[in-house]
């Protein structure tokens, strides 16, 4: 049964409903819960997006910091490290992150309130199995190290012990984001996840690597930022909860049972998501060798950051989608999905066509022995406008209750990825490795909408997004096609492109119904601050707000 259909907040999580006033309230008329619903969104999806700017720009030059310092083998040895820690956070979680954002808003918080004792249930199992990964890998790191961190030197075997040592801290950090997305405003999140994670990385690897201090160094120096959003999260979460001040830490049994039968298929799907690019780096570091991977793996880096606009909106509005899907509140949850499918594809597809075209130009600023992977980037960029184009249905299914579909659709998607990457790694090297991943990408995010939009029974998709897929196309497309006969497909080029861009946009604004459209949003991130929905359901009279 989806959580479309669930009973009310209360009874779904084994409590009483919050009061009297839920049941005697009439609720309001679905098209203004849907208008205010996207009124909500967009205050926190421009939070988000500009968060996941922010951390765009600073991933980019950590792949910058990364590449340039330590070259092509070692780069391909420090992407593999990090790999091996995403990989192995995202399979220890058990999908309890994915648990919490879908938990959390459906219980109240504070001390006298049922969400604290959502944590040990959430967090323990996770923690032992932390713990569990993080001694079998310390204990193999020699017999793993030249396998997985070939090109790493002498010091491989230190390098993925202390890699593993780190992956509970960073089991325990994601956890605890996720609780702080749902328990306080979501400018804390954006806090930690966009700004001090993604700003501090690069200035510590940066340090050690100016310092000589090798891949270790640098790797350390990419883990330490974790630890400390650990301990930011830790204290900004307890307040909200009423750790500390009584609130109750007791789970009872039906808080287990309800919890991990949503988490734990998420456990494999979670995984799998996290891993998609770097199951790519470490089968093209074991088929093609350490420089195919540091090739692959700073395109990947170029992919992600493309990325960051669809998760910046993701991690806004996921709370926004449990407490409504949980409320059966169908039709404002899919106008919160299309308000912000439109927003993603109007700010994605022109990075993703961009770098398809101009290939060449970005991986240049790697440096010249990157530029064997302009095939993999045009392919991946191609890909991932499909990705973004149907919007974050993996939320839809995800935050209505349905993990097990969403676990079908990331398996369909890592078969193709490894299938094809199994054949064509050898053959192509970066590049079969490209094309593996673009059909994977595919695979998943189609299977995702085809079952998605079976569950929400709404319209996902609708005209204002077809209008803004063609525009956009048309007006990258065209600035493309100059930047590419003036100045050809490297930087040059790429300059005149976006200059051509940036005047386009200027001359947009002289439009009005262009200046119509930005004041109308403006509208809506003016009403009101966007506190997190945490903590349980709004009484009736307040639903949609």
């Amino acid at each position: 049964m989806t959580a479309a259909t669930r009973p009310p907040a209360g009874a779904d999580e084994g409590r009483p409903p919050s009061g009297p006033a839920q049941d005697q309230a009439t609720p309001s008329p679905a098209g203004d819960v849907g208008a205010a619903e996207t009124r909500r969104s967009a205050r926190s999806g421009v939070a988000g997006l500009l968060g996941a700017a922010t951390s765009g720009l600073f991933g980019f030059v950590l792949a910058v910091v990364i590449t340039r310092g330590y070259g092509t083998a070692g780069a391909g040895a420090f992407f593999a490290a990090i790999g091996v820690v995403t990989v192995a956070t995202a399979i220890c979680t058990l999908g309890a992150e994915t648990g919490l954002m879908w938990a959390l808003p459906r219980r109240t918080a504070g001390v006298r309130g049922d969400a604290a004792r959502i944590l040990p249930v959430a967090l323990i199992p996770p923690l032992l199995a932390g713990l569990l990964v993080a001694g079998v890998g310390v204990l193999a790191a020699d017999a793993l190290a030249p396998r997985l961190l070939e090109g790493s030197g002498a010091s491989g075997d230190t390098l993925l012990t202390v890699t593993f040592a780190a992956v509970p801290v960073v089991v325990a950090m994601t956890l605890l984001l996720a609780a702080l997305r749902c328990v306080r405003p979501i400018r804390a999140y954006v806090g930690v996840q966009f700004l001090l994670l993604p700003v501090a990385r690069p200035v510590l690897v940066g340090a050690a690597a100016l310092a000589g201090g090798g891949l270790l160094a640098g790797m350390t120096g990419w883990l330490v930022p974790a630890a400390l959003a650990l301990l930011v999260c830790l204290t900004l979460v307890a307040g909200p909860l009423g750790l500390g001040r009584g609130a109750t830490l007791r789970p009872r049994r039906a808080d287990w049972s309800t919890f991990w039968r949503f988490a734990l298929p998420r456990a494999a799907s979670a995984a799998i998501d996290a891993g998609s690019m770097w199951v790519g780096v470490l089968l093209t570091s074991a088929l093609a060798g350490p420089a195919d991977a540091g090739v692959f793996g700073a395109v990947g880096r170029y992919v992600l950051a493309g990325q960051l606009a669809m998760q910046g909106l993701r991690v806004a509005v996921s709370p926004q989608l449990s407490r409504l899907l949980g409320r059966g509140e169908r039709a404002a949850a899919a106008a919160v999905h299309r308000q912000l499918t439109t927003w993603g594809l109007v700010l994605s597809w022109p990075v993703y066509l961009l770098l398809a075209v101009f290939a060449l130009a970005f991986l240049q600023l790697f440096g010249p022995e990157f530029t064997a992977g302009v095939p993999a980037m045009t392919v991946l960029a191609l890909a991932m406008l499909v990705n973004t184009g149907v919007g974050n249905v993996q939320s839809l299914l995800l935050m209505g209750g349905r993990s097990g579909l969403h676990l079908v659709a990331a398996v369909a998607g890592l078969t193709v990825t490894v299938s094809l990457g199994l054949w064509l790694i050898p053959l192509y090297g970066a590049t079969g490795a490209a094309v593996a991943w673009a059909a994977g990408i595919a695979t998943e995010n189609l299977t995702a909408a085809g079952f998605a939009r079976s569950v929400v029974r709404e319209p996902l998709f609708d005209a204002a997004m077809v209008r803004a897929a063609v525009a956009t196309v048309a007006g990258v497309g065209l600035a493309a096609g100059v930047g590419a006969l003036v100045g050809g497909r490297g930087l040059p080029g790429l300059a005149v492109a976006l200059a051509v861009l940036l005047a386009g946009c200027v001359g947009m604004l002289t439009l009005p119904r262009v200046r119509a459209g930005i004041r109308g949003t403006m509208r809506q991130i003016r009403g009101g601050n966007d506190a997190a929905p945490a903590a349980g359901p709004a009484p009736a009279s307040t639903r949609g707000r």
